[in-house]
């Protein structure tokens, strides 16, 4: 009996060994139960490593998805180093998946981890992208996957622009003076997406980029970023050009796979460890990833989006991120 009770703790996924790079959250009871969710962290500045867990932890406890959380890890000690830009342990968990969740920045991974994402990508499988996922890749050492690169020229702008409908392009708002309150965009209010949204129930902290989106055909806005004069979400809106027209701030993209199967695709600039402190925006991506993956029928009036134990995340920033923490520590407990 002991012998099969340590075999179950083992086979637990929430009991991630010490070793292992990357966390798996098993799904509870839910619409979700039987799909996978592979999140990609890896970013230096907006602590994915820190907001893309607490994602997987709602999807997984309040949804039913199986969830599979990918850090940035340092080959040296087995730590989370989002400045580790070349290694993404157990990117293989793609080629299973139902989705990709992905927000990671200017990454240059070797073939044998590209390969997974390119994989996943070009066979047409869903994907929700945040924040510097429109800037994922930076391909300079390893070269393969170069189409994927953000200044890619055989996929103009590389996967952002080619897949999501953008690219890194600029600060429309000013970073880190300027705050952002999210608008359902006019024609899209009743759109699955954004159920049990209003304007106002999404700001956060970040500021809006700038976008330059392709015809409606190809994208749709979801919701639209008024610029803040300062860092509350009851500052005044700023006068003048920023805010007119306003920049989307999340759209949806049907992206054309080389498969020949047509990628749902939803985008956010939005998706910082802190913007996930706004139950708006942490309600906006549950939505997205149910209707990614075709449950846009089970789609609660108000998903329920309640945090998953502590969540204290640390302030958007270079090199602010905390050291040597191992995936193991994200794990829950039993």
């Amino acid at each position: 009996m002991l012998l099969m009770l340590g075999a179950a703790m083992l086979l637990t996924p929430s009991a991630a060994r010490a070793d292992q790079p990357w966390v798996v959250y098993e799904g509870h009871d839910g619409p979700g139960k039987g799909k996978h969710i592979v999140f990609v962290t890896g970013d230096e500045e907006y602590r994915s490593e820190e907001g893309l867990p607490q994602l997987a932890k709602i999807l997984a406890v309040r949804h039913g998805f199986r969830c599979t959380v990918l850090f940035a890890v340092d080959p040296k000690d087995g730590t989370i180093n989002p400045n580790q830009s070349d290694n993404i342990p157990g990117l293989e968990a793609l080629d299973s998946a139902d989705l990709m969740v992905i927000l990671t920045r200017f990454r240059d991974l070797p073939d044998d981890q590209m390969q997974h994402v390119a994989q996943y990508v070009e066979s047409g499988r869903p994907i929700v992208a945040l924040r510097t996922a429109t800037h994922a890749f930076a391909l300079k050492k390893h070269k393969t996957f170069a189409r994927y690169d953000w200044q890619s020229k055989e996929w103009d702008g590389g996967f952002g622009r080619h897949v999501l409908g953008e690219t890194w392009i600029n600060h429309h708002g000013h970073h880190g003076q300027q705050s952002t309150l999210g608008l359902i965009a006019p024609d899209m209010k009743e759109h699955p997406i954004v159920r049990g949204i209003h304007d106002g129930d999404i700001w956060v902290p970040t500021d809006v980029y700038a976008t330059r989106l392709p015809l409606p055909e190809s994208c749709r806005t979801l919701v639209l970023g008024e610029v803040l004069s300062g860092m509350h979400a009851t500052d005044p809106p700023v006068e003048g050009k920023q805010n007119h027209p306003m920049m989307p701030i999340a759209w949806i993209n049907s992206f054309a796979s080389p498969s020949g199967k047509k990628a749902q695709v939803f985008t956010t600039t939005m998706g910082a460890s802190q913007d996930l402190q706004s139950e708006g925006l942490r309600r906006l991506i549950v939505n997205a990833c149910y209707w990614a993956v075709g449950l846009e029928n089970e789609i609660a009036a108000k998903s329920n989006v309640d945090l998953v134990g502590e969540y204290h995340p640390t302030p958007f920033g270079f090199n602010k991120y905390t050291r040597g923490i191992k995936p193991s520590a994200h794990a829950m407990p039993n």
